[in-house]
This record gives C-alpha cells, structure tokens and sequence, in this order.
C-alpha cells in the first residue's frame, strides 16, 4: 500500500458524504456507514484492550481479531468484494473453546469489571455487539455474506470468554451480580 494516504484532509466529506473504497460515494448516515463506523470502532476499542498486561496468547489473538475487523471492513467498503471466510469464525471458535477451558464453569450471571484488562474486554463485547445488531440491520437492506454476521456474534461470546480469562489471569474472580441487591426490605 505504497502512498495510498498521503493527503489525510480532503474536504470532500464536507456535504456530509463519505467515499467508499470502489470509488462510490454514500450519505454518513447511511446504514452501511454506520455499520463500517460500529465496526471501527470496536476495533478502536480493541486496541486500548491490547494496552493492557495480558498472557501472550491473549494478545495474539486479539491482534489477529483487529485484522480480522480490517478484513470485514474492507469487505463493507467495497460491495461485492469477499474477504471474510468460514476460518475467520473457525478460529474465534477456537480461541473460545481454548481460553474457556482453562475457566470454573458459570453458575451465575456477571457484571462487566474486575481488572482494567476485563472491564475493557467487556466494553469491547458490547461495541461488538451493536456491530453486530447495525450489520443485521444493513443486511435486511442490503444482504451481506452470513459469514459477516456469525463472525460478529462470535467474537462477541470471545470477548466474555476474554473478559473472564483477563479476570483469572490476574488472581481475579468474576463480579457475580446479585439479584435484588438494592431492593428495599
């Protein structure tokens, strides 16, 4: 990608449009803008994550998940362009099955927190999940590759495996919610 970013202020968003990668041009708000954005920036989010101290093989995989989200990205700015694949989901599959065996099995439901680490992997499984929610949202316009969607929706379930596997890591346990705490005797 030799030069492709040399000039960064174009002004052409200026009438509120935005260009895809095939050349075309799109309103900022429509769906498939807001689906790019969501996507980015869960991405975003991701990357303040992997500031973080975290076991190696947690860090790689959320580095390999960061592309993975270039790639689905990628595929959203250029319609009819194919990226994503069945093995972008077979190794979120993995990385679940992988991190989740090392974990006690839940027994009650948690709330986001613990560590920094975990707080911030919980923040990004609910940004992941408004992608998610956007791209079904784009899809019912405008179809989009299924792969698309499962890719979503299991990286969300990776992010709570993560986030409970960043808690144990740290000598951590999980914030167990207590129903009805608050409620007035």
């Amino acid at each position: 990608m030799a030069n492709r970013l040399t000039k960064i202020v174009t002004r052409t968003g200026d009438d509120g449009s935005t260009g895809l990668a095939d050349g075309s041009r799109l309103s900022k708000s429509a769906l498939r803008v807001e689906t790019m954005g969501a996507v980015d920036e869960l991405n975003s989010v991701l990357g303040l994550l992997l500031t973080e101290s975290m076991p190696d093989a947690m860090r790689a995989c959320l580095d390999g998940v960061q592309h993975d989200l270039f790639d689905l990205g990628g595929e959203l700015s250029v319609p009819g362009h194919t990226i994503m694949s069945e093995a972008h989901c077979t190794r979120i599959d993995e990385a679940i099955t992988c991190f989740n065996a090392e974990l006690t099995p839940l027994k009650d439901f948690i709330l986001p927190g613990g560590t920094r680490a975990a707080s911030l992997a919980h923040v990004a499984r609910t940004a992941c999940r408004r992608a998610e929610r956007v791209l079904v949202a784009l899809n019912a316009e405008s179809p989009q590759p299924a792969v698309m969607v499962q890719y979503l929706n299991r990286l969300s379930d990776f992010l709570f495996v993560a986030a409970r596997a960043l808690n144990a890591h740290a000598a951590r346990g999980d914030v167990l919610w207590q129903q009805g705490k608050n409620r007035a005797p």
